[in-house]
């Protein structure tokens, strides 16, 4: 029986299969983690290729139908595009304007005061009737100084944000605590065409948050 074992201590048969059965759980979740990011790399470039071509065909105006009539097509070419990749995704589709290019790249909020007494109560928020400058008189504290793209018009710069949130095509984010979904994001900013002359805000206004119309000056 000594013997036997001594010779089966000694044999080397079988020795790559078992060094294999070691490494294959990580070689295999490296490779579906590769394939994952190459996919997501993918899903991003299609995102931001129809979110160029949207934005543009945003500006351009259009000689029949209503403008909102035209959003709404537009948008449905995008879904459609990306939905071709990745059916279960939940695609999010916003527009905000701005009358100046470099307003549109700072999307900084409107000036407002935090008026809260002690540091404790300073939450960086407009809220609590604390007032603000309604730079764009549309009787609302915007958190990024935009203002609704049913106002903007000729001339005007709109800012075009697409996100999608869908299940990953590998999980593997899920062996370090991840959720297994991910979300992309693309945005780009368009000037409108000038086919007429840019509209201009009358003087900021000074209002409240808080106070008002409910969803119109809500905190933000």
């Amino acid at each position: 029986m000594l013997a036997s074992l001594r010779t089966l201590a000694r044999r080397e048969e079988g020795a790559t299969a078992v060094e294999f059965a070691l490494i294959a759980p990580a070689l295999c979740v490296l490779l579906l983690g590769s394939f994952d990011v190459g996919h997501t790399l993918y899903m991003q470039g299609v995102l931001q290729g129809a979110v160029q071509k949207a934005s543009r065909d945003g500006t351009l105006e259009q000689a029949s139908g209503s403008v909102a009539t035209q959003r709404d097509a537009i948008d449905q070419l995008v879904r459609n595009q990306i939905g071709t990749l990745n059916s279960a995704g939940a695609i999010t589709i916003t527009r905000r304007f701005y009358k100046t290019f470099t307003s549109a790249a700072a999307a900084q909020a409107e000036s407002f005061t935090d008026s809260g007494v002690g540091s404790d109560y300073r939450d960086d928020k407009c809220n609590n009737g604390e007032s603000y400058v309604d730079a764009n008189n549309n009787g609302r504290f915007d958190r990024d100084g935009g203002d609704s793209v049913e106002r903007a018009g000729a001339r005007d710069n709109v800012v075009y944000t697409v996100s999608i949130s869908y299940p990953r095509l590998f999980p593997v984010d899920k062996f370090v605590g991840g959720k297994g979904t991910t979300t992309l994001t693309a945005t780009t900013v368009l000037a409108n065409q000038p086919y007429g002359d840019q509209t201009q805000y009358a003087p900021a206004t000074v209002d409240h948050c808080g106070i008002g119309v409910p969803g119109v000056d809500a905190p933000e």
